[in-house]
Protein backbone atom coordinates (compact mmCIF):
# COMPACT_ATOMS: atom_id res chain seq x y z
CA UNK A 1 0.00 0.00 0.00
CA UNK A 2 1.30 3.47 -0.78
CA UNK A 3 0.35 6.48 1.56
CA UNK A 4 1.28 9.68 -0.63
CA UNK A 5 2.95 12.81 1.11
CA UNK A 6 3.79 11.08 4.04
CA UNK A 7 7.48 11.24 3.82
CA UNK A 8 7.11 15.11 3.85
CA UNK A 9 6.22 15.51 7.46
CA UNK A 10 2.90 17.32 7.15
CA UNK A 11 1.78 17.01 10.32
CA UNK A 12 -1.83 18.35 9.47
CA UNK A 13 -5.45 17.28 10.82
CA UNK A 14 -6.15 15.50 7.76
CA UNK A 15 -9.23 13.75 8.64
CA UNK A 16 -10.61 15.94 11.28
CA UNK A 17 -11.23 19.20 9.20
CA UNK A 18 -14.44 20.23 6.79
CA UNK A 19 -14.14 22.06 4.31
CA UNK A 20 -16.76 24.39 5.23
CA UNK A 21 -15.26 25.29 8.65
CA UNK A 22 -13.88 28.89 8.91
CA UNK A 23 -10.25 28.06 8.99
CA UNK A 24 -10.62 25.23 7.15
CA UNK A 25 -9.59 24.33 3.39
CA UNK A 26 -9.67 27.22 0.93
CA UNK A 27 -10.89 27.80 -2.80
CA UNK A 28 -7.40 27.30 -3.25
CA UNK A 29 -7.02 24.51 -1.54
CA UNK A 30 -10.04 22.53 -2.58
CA UNK A 31 -8.90 23.62 -5.93
CA UNK A 32 -5.81 21.93 -5.57
CA UNK A 33 -6.97 18.45 -4.79
CA UNK A 34 -9.14 18.24 -7.17
CA UNK A 35 -6.84 19.12 -10.05
CA UNK A 36 -4.36 16.40 -8.51
CA UNK A 37 -6.83 13.83 -8.04
CA UNK A 38 -8.28 10.87 -10.74
CA UNK A 39 -10.72 10.10 -7.87
CA UNK A 40 -12.70 12.23 -5.82
CA UNK A 41 -15.15 9.78 -3.68
CA UNK A 42 -17.85 10.11 -0.88
CA UNK A 43 -17.10 7.07 1.42
CA UNK A 44 -17.90 5.64 4.91
CA UNK A 45 -15.69 4.48 7.30
CA UNK A 46 -15.59 0.58 8.07
CA UNK A 47 -12.66 -0.20 9.26
CA UNK A 48 -9.31 1.37 10.53
CA UNK A 49 -6.21 -0.39 11.68
CA UNK A 50 -3.00 1.20 12.89
CA UNK A 51 0.02 0.60 11.20
CA UNK A 52 2.86 -0.27 13.72
CA UNK A 53 5.04 3.15 13.54
CA UNK A 54 8.41 0.73 12.87
CA UNK A 55 6.24 -0.33 9.66
CA UNK A 56 5.40 3.41 8.90
CA UNK A 57 8.50 5.28 7.17
CA UNK A 58 8.60 9.54 7.34
CA UNK A 59 5.22 8.99 9.84
CA UNK A 60 5.55 12.82 11.50
CA UNK A 61 5.47 13.22 15.27
CA UNK A 62 2.17 13.08 16.35
CA UNK A 63 0.61 11.03 14.14
CA UNK A 64 -0.43 7.55 13.32
CA UNK A 65 -0.70 5.71 10.24
CA UNK A 66 -3.64 3.89 9.47
CA UNK A 67 -4.96 1.59 6.87
CA UNK A 68 -8.73 2.37 6.22
CA UNK A 69 -11.72 0.13 4.71
CA UNK A 70 -13.71 2.62 2.99
CA UNK A 71 -17.42 2.01 1.30
CA UNK A 72 -18.12 4.16 -1.44
CA UNK A 73 -21.01 6.50 -0.84
CA UNK A 74 -20.81 8.08 -4.47
CA UNK A 75 -18.11 8.62 -6.89
CA UNK A 76 -18.21 12.50 -7.00
CA UNK A 77 -15.55 12.95 -10.13
CA UNK A 78 -13.55 10.09 -11.89
CA UNK A 79 -11.69 8.42 -14.53
CA UNK A 80 -11.12 5.06 -13.42
CA UNK A 81 -13.89 2.72 -11.99
CA UNK A 82 -14.36 1.96 -8.52
CA UNK A 83 -15.94 -0.99 -6.24
CA UNK A 84 -18.50 -1.00 -3.48
CA UNK A 85 -15.57 -0.99 -0.89
CA UNK A 86 -11.48 -0.37 -1.10
CA UNK A 87 -8.81 0.51 1.53
CA UNK A 88 -6.55 3.16 1.11
CA UNK A 89 -3.38 4.57 4.26
CA UNK A 90 -3.69 7.86 6.21
CA UNK A 91 -2.01 9.52 8.34
CA UNK A 92 -4.12 10.86 11.38
CA UNK A 93 -3.50 12.98 14.27
CA UNK A 94 -3.17 11.40 17.65
CA UNK A 95 -4.41 13.24 21.29
CA UNK A 96 -2.42 13.34 24.37
CA UNK A 97 -3.17 10.00 24.53
CA UNK A 98 -2.30 8.35 21.90
CA UNK A 99 -5.60 7.57 20.31
CA UNK A 100 -6.68 9.15 16.97
CA UNK A 101 -9.70 10.17 15.68
CA UNK A 102 -13.51 7.87 15.60
CA UNK A 103 -13.94 8.04 12.40
CA UNK A 104 -15.60 4.25 12.42
CA UNK A 105 -18.96 5.16 10.54
CA UNK A 106 -18.19 8.57 9.61
CA UNK A 107 -18.25 9.61 6.48
CA UNK A 108 -15.64 11.39 4.45
CA UNK A 109 -14.56 12.91 1.01
CA UNK A 110 -11.47 11.38 -0.62
CA UNK A 111 -9.59 13.06 -2.88
CA UNK A 112 -7.33 9.98 -4.47
CA UNK A 113 -6.18 8.33 -7.39
CA UNK A 114 -5.91 4.51 -8.49
CA UNK A 115 -3.19 2.05 -7.76
CA UNK A 116 -2.19 0.45 -11.34
CA UNK A 117 -2.43 -3.50 -10.78
CA UNK A 118 -4.26 -3.11 -7.57
CA UNK A 119 -8.04 -3.35 -7.81
CA UNK A 120 -9.13 -2.28 -4.28
CA UNK A 121 -6.68 0.08 -3.33
CA UNK A 122 -6.60 3.84 -3.30
CA UNK A 123 -3.99 6.13 -3.10
CA UNK A 124 -4.52 9.59 -1.48
CA UNK A 125 -2.67 12.66 -3.37
CA UNK A 126 -1.97 14.85 -0.89
CA UNK A 127 -1.56 14.06 3.09
CA UNK A 128 -4.49 16.13 3.55
CA UNK A 129 -6.61 14.66 0.74
CA UNK A 130 -9.53 13.00 3.29
CA UNK A 131 -11.77 15.35 4.84
CA UNK A 132 -15.21 15.06 6.76
CA UNK A 133 -18.26 15.43 4.15
CA UNK A 134 -20.97 17.27 4.85
CA UNK A 135 -23.68 18.24 2.35
CA UNK A 136 -22.44 21.75 2.01
CA UNK A 137 -18.86 20.08 1.59
CA UNK A 138 -20.06 18.38 -1.14
CA UNK A 139 -21.93 21.21 -2.60
CA UNK A 140 -18.48 22.99 -2.69
CA UNK A 141 -16.28 20.51 -4.21
CA UNK A 142 -18.98 20.02 -6.86
CA UNK A 143 -19.23 23.69 -7.42
CA UNK A 144 -15.48 23.61 -8.12
CA UNK A 145 -14.94 20.54 -9.96
CA UNK A 146 -17.74 21.90 -12.66
CA UNK A 147 -15.94 24.77 -13.15
CA UNK A 148 -12.37 23.26 -13.80
CA UNK A 149 -14.20 20.46 -15.48
CA UNK A 150 -16.36 23.07 -17.42
CA UNK A 151 -15.36 22.83 -21.63
CA UNK A 152 -14.82 26.52 -21.26
CA UNK A 153 -12.53 26.25 -18.27
CA UNK A 154 -9.50 28.67 -17.94
CA UNK A 155 -5.96 26.71 -18.95
CA UNK A 156 -3.22 26.35 -16.39
CA UNK A 157 -0.77 29.14 -16.27
CA UNK A 158 2.94 27.99 -15.90
CA UNK A 159 3.93 31.17 -16.14
CA UNK A 160 4.90 34.69 -17.37
CA UNK A 161 6.37 34.78 -21.48
CA UNK A 162 6.36 38.58 -21.78
CA UNK A 163 5.50 41.81 -21.01
CA UNK A 164 5.70 45.24 -22.06
CA UNK A 165 4.28 48.97 -21.62
CA UNK A 166 3.05 51.24 -24.66
CA UNK A 167 2.45 55.03 -24.08
CA UNK A 168 -0.63 56.28 -26.14
CA UNK A 169 -0.84 59.29 -27.75
CA UNK A 170 -2.27 61.53 -24.37
CA UNK A 171 -0.23 62.41 -21.20
CA UNK A 172 -1.09 60.05 -19.12
CA UNK A 173 -2.51 57.40 -21.79
CA UNK A 174 -0.85 53.67 -21.98
CA UNK A 175 -1.40 50.12 -22.32
CA UNK A 176 0.48 47.14 -20.89
CA UNK A 177 0.04 43.62 -22.11
CA UNK A 178 1.46 40.90 -20.01
CA UNK A 179 1.58 37.44 -22.13
CA UNK A 180 1.37 34.30 -20.30
CA UNK A 181 2.87 30.76 -20.44
CA UNK A 182 0.42 27.73 -20.30
CA UNK A 183 0.46 24.11 -19.45
CA UNK A 184 -1.09 23.27 -23.02
CA UNK A 185 0.47 25.86 -25.08
CA UNK A 186 -2.61 28.10 -25.66
CA UNK A 187 -2.79 31.96 -25.58
CA UNK A 188 -3.76 33.60 -22.47
CA UNK A 189 -3.06 36.98 -21.58
CA UNK A 190 -3.61 39.92 -18.92
CA UNK A 191 -3.77 43.53 -20.54
CA UNK A 192 -3.91 47.06 -18.10
CA UNK A 193 -5.22 50.12 -19.13
CA UNK A 194 -4.21 53.71 -18.20
CA UNK A 195 -6.31 56.51 -19.57
CA UNK A 196 -6.04 60.18 -18.32
CA UNK A 197 -7.70 61.11 -14.89
CA UNK A 198 -8.55 57.64 -14.30
CA UNK A 199 -7.19 54.60 -12.29
CA UNK A 200 -5.58 51.50 -14.29
CA UNK A 201 -7.59 48.99 -15.16
CA UNK A 202 -7.20 45.32 -16.51
CA UNK A 203 -8.60 42.15 -17.64
CA UNK A 204 -7.34 38.63 -18.65
CA UNK A 205 -8.06 36.83 -21.93
CA UNK A 206 -7.63 32.68 -21.53
CA UNK A 207 -7.88 32.78 -25.77
CA UNK A 208 -7.21 34.86 -28.30
CA UNK A 209 -10.01 37.43 -27.78
CA UNK A 210 -9.09 40.32 -26.53
CA UNK A 211 -9.48 40.88 -22.71
CA UNK A 212 -12.51 41.99 -20.80
CA UNK A 213 -10.41 45.37 -19.04
CA UNK A 214 -12.15 46.53 -16.65
CA UNK A 215 -14.06 43.20 -15.31
CA UNK A 216 -11.04 41.33 -13.79
CA UNK A 217 -12.14 38.09 -12.12
CA UNK A 218 -14.10 37.74 -9.12
CA UNK A 219 -12.60 35.90 -6.15
CA UNK A 220 -12.77 32.54 -5.56
CA UNK A 221 -13.55 31.83 -9.18
CA UNK A 222 -11.31 29.60 -11.36
CA UNK A 223 -10.14 32.91 -13.29
CA UNK A 224 -8.80 33.93 -10.33
CA UNK A 225 -7.69 30.49 -8.99
CA UNK A 226 -4.90 30.57 -12.39
CA UNK A 227 -3.76 34.18 -12.01
CA UNK A 228 -3.64 34.74 -8.04
CA UNK A 229 -2.18 30.94 -7.54
CA UNK A 230 0.36 30.86 -10.13
CA UNK A 231 1.58 34.01 -11.72
CA UNK A 232 5.07 34.61 -10.08
CA UNK A 233 5.43 37.46 -7.13
CA UNK A 234 8.15 39.43 -10.09
CA UNK A 235 8.32 38.58 -13.92
CA UNK A 236 11.32 36.52 -14.80
CA UNK A 237 14.29 38.75 -15.64
CA UNK A 238 14.32 39.12 -19.20
CA UNK A 239 10.52 39.15 -19.83
CA UNK A 240 10.17 42.90 -19.69
CA UNK A 241 10.65 44.13 -23.06
CA UNK A 242 9.13 47.41 -23.02
CA UNK A 243 11.77 50.11 -24.69
CA UNK A 244 12.63 52.63 -22.82
CA UNK A 245 13.75 52.14 -18.74
CA UNK A 246 9.86 54.54 -17.69
CA UNK A 247 8.32 52.04 -20.10
CA UNK A 248 9.82 49.53 -18.48
CA UNK A 249 9.18 50.73 -14.70
CA UNK A 250 5.49 51.11 -15.69
CA UNK A 251 4.74 47.53 -17.08
CA UNK A 252 6.84 46.41 -13.75
CA UNK A 253 4.34 48.87 -11.67
CA UNK A 254 1.29 47.16 -13.82
CA UNK A 255 1.80 43.74 -13.15
CA UNK A 256 2.50 44.48 -9.42
CA UNK A 257 -0.86 46.41 -9.60
CA UNK A 258 -2.48 42.97 -11.17
CA UNK A 259 -1.48 41.08 -7.96
CA UNK A 260 -2.51 43.64 -5.68
CA UNK A 261 -5.91 43.49 -6.69
CA UNK A 262 -6.21 39.66 -7.23
CA UNK A 263 -5.00 39.57 -3.78
CA UNK A 264 -3.59 36.48 -1.84
CA UNK A 265 -3.76 33.06 -3.02
CA UNK A 266 -4.70 31.32 0.25
CA UNK A 267 -3.93 27.80 1.37
CA UNK A 268 -4.72 26.30 4.65
CA UNK A 269 -3.15 22.79 3.88
CA UNK A 270 0.45 23.55 2.55
CA UNK A 271 0.19 21.79 -0.70
CA UNK A 272 0.20 23.86 -3.93
CA UNK A 273 2.93 26.63 -5.09
CA UNK A 274 3.27 29.57 -7.61
CA UNK A 275 4.46 29.17 -10.64
CA UNK A 276 8.93 29.81 -10.52
CA UNK A 277 8.01 31.63 -14.07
Amino acid sequence: MLAQGVTGGIAQDAASGDLTQAGGPTFADIADLSESAGLVVKARIRKMVRVEDERAPGLAPGMGRFYMTGQTQALIAGNAPIGESFVYLVDLPLDARGKAPKLKKQDVLLFARAVPGRPGELQLVTPTAQQLWSEQAEARVRGILQSLLSGNAPVKITGVRELMYVPGNLAGQGETQIFLNTKDGSAASITVRHEPGAPPAWGVSFSELVADVGNPPRPETVEWYRLACFLPSAPPPGTNVAEGIEERRQAAADYQTVLADLGACRRALGQGAKAAG
